[in-house]
């Protein structure tokens, strides 16, 4: 007589998961659930259930009834972490050359979905600038000036949807808290090529960016300066320009 098997915990979850898709990276073909439920050791029900869940995630692709292959977004999220750090890579040198001309924080982010997240920073105690966001950390797109670069791509729909699902809430009296507003910056960022943020995100800090871009050419990362407020200097854009334009070159764009 079976016995009915215990919930799992989150742990067992994820560690039967991970076990599922290990032996589907093992076969270049779709793989049964009889096997999978074979080589992993899971009651076909479990397993079952688990795929189902990886499917709705994209995690996992169904071919053809009862066999299961590994999903594009696992693709997509290796090209991210590979982007990632293929863009560290190139712009560690040269951002440290820049954060020894500004004597300011040097900050290389990525766009996360509706947000910014913050892969590399070069900065010192001589800015006088505390670093409230670490390596890691997020920021709204609209708030930010590297933010501002990558929704300057995007089309009036996807503006728009964007401010609808985010309600472009502010962090400061600065903050464009409006979509007409929103507009008519990113229009300034095309015609520029270039952003800003004037106390947007925090209070007291301003900051510029500057896109890097790949060989597609697509807009993968930005390189920004944040500076106390009554400290950014106009002059600094040119050599952030030339040095987003000096990573965009190492990973082979030819713009």
């Amino acid at each position: 007589m079976n016995r009915p098997e215990l919930p799992a915990t989150a742990i067992q979850v994820l560690q039967r998961m991970m076990s599922l898709l290990d032996v589907l990276a093992s076969s270049p073909d779709p793989v049964s659930l009889k096997k999978l439920s074979e080589q992993t050791g899971l009651h076909p029900s479990t397993a079952h259930r688990i795929l189902n869940d990886l499917a709705l995630g994209r995690y996992v692709d169904r071919p053809e009834t009862g066999s299961y292959r590994l999903g594009m977004r696992l693709l997509e999220l290796g090209n991210l972490v590979k982007a990632r750090l293929d863009v560290r890579e190139a712009a560690l040198g040269p951002m440290r050359e820049l954060h020894q001309l500004t004597h300011q924080p040097v900050n290389l982010s990525m766009r996360q979905g509706d947000e910014i997240v913050y892969i590399e920073r070069s900065y010192s105690e001589r800015s006088g600038m505390q670093v409230v966001r670490a390596v890691g950390g997020h920021a709204p797109l609209h708030l930010t000036s590297v933010g501002k670069l990558f929704l300057a791509q995007d089309d009036p729909q996807r503006v728009r949807a964007y401010a609808e699902r985010t309600g472009l809430a502010g962090h400061t009296r600065n903050s464009i808290t409006e979509l007409g507003a929103l507009e008519q910056e990113l229009e300034r960022v095309r015609q520029d090529g270039h952003s800003r943020d004037d106390e947007e995100l925090e209070p007291g800090v301003r900051c510029i960016a500057a896109g890097i871009y790949d060989d597609q050419p697509k807009l993968v990362a930005g390189l920004s300066i944040s500076a106390p407020a009554d400290r950014l200097e106009a002059g600094w854009m040119t050599p952030l320009i030339e040095t987003a334009r000096q990573i965009s070159a190492s990973l082979g764009y030819r713009g």
